[in-house]
């Protein structure tokens, strides 16, 4: 992998439209749980996105050679029981990118935002078995629990998810 991995905020997803729409197009076809099902048109990715960014969802990108391999979301929770937390959503690095690290950037980049909302608990899931869950764990999410039969795989086979949890102590 040549050159530097570089993460930052996008505001508009305009320019990188097209990018984040084949990125989810490859994880997906790559096998990733992330909500959708193998063959994912590239409109139906590009319509994804168009809907993704509001205020209270926070975009992250990481690019190499300015162009996008990685991403994540920060879903700031809006209720007022829940101020003093965020779930991390859609983390997702290009299939060719993989085990370089982009993911742990993505997350840190994230995790430093949601101090700086004054979020105190991080929560998120994945696929069980998926090689996210060792990423989740290594850096300090806590498994929480798993829910059977949770999301469907494109061969129909039905799969657990497990949610984790990171508290302030910890990030």
């Amino acid at each position: 992998m040549a050159g530097e991995v570089k993460t930052e905020q996008i505001l508009s997803i305009e320019n990188r439209r097209d990018e984040l729409s084949e990125l989810l197009v490859q994880v997906v076809e790559d096998g990733a749980s992330i909500g959708f099902l193998p063959p994912l048109k590239l409109s139906e990715a590009s319509r994804y996105w168009e809907n993704v960014l509001c205020p209270e969802v926070i975009l992250f990108i990481a690019t190499l050679n300015d162009q996008v391999v990685g991403t994540v979301q920060l879903h700031l929770c809006t209720k007022q029981n829940g101020d003093h937390r965020a779930e991390i959503a859609k983390l997702m690095t290009h299939p060719r990118y993989r085990r370089h690290g982009i993911g742990r950037l993505l997350m840190n980049k994230a995790e430093e935002r949601a101090k700086q909302e004054g979020r105190s608990l991080l929560v998120l899931d994945t696929r069980e078995g998926d090689p996210s869950n060792h990423l989740y764990s290594s850096i300090g999410y806590i498994q929480a629990g798993r829910i059977p039969d949770y999301a469907r795989s494109a061969d129909g086979e039905l799969h657990a998810t497990i949610y984790y949890y990171k508290s302030d102590i910890s990030f």
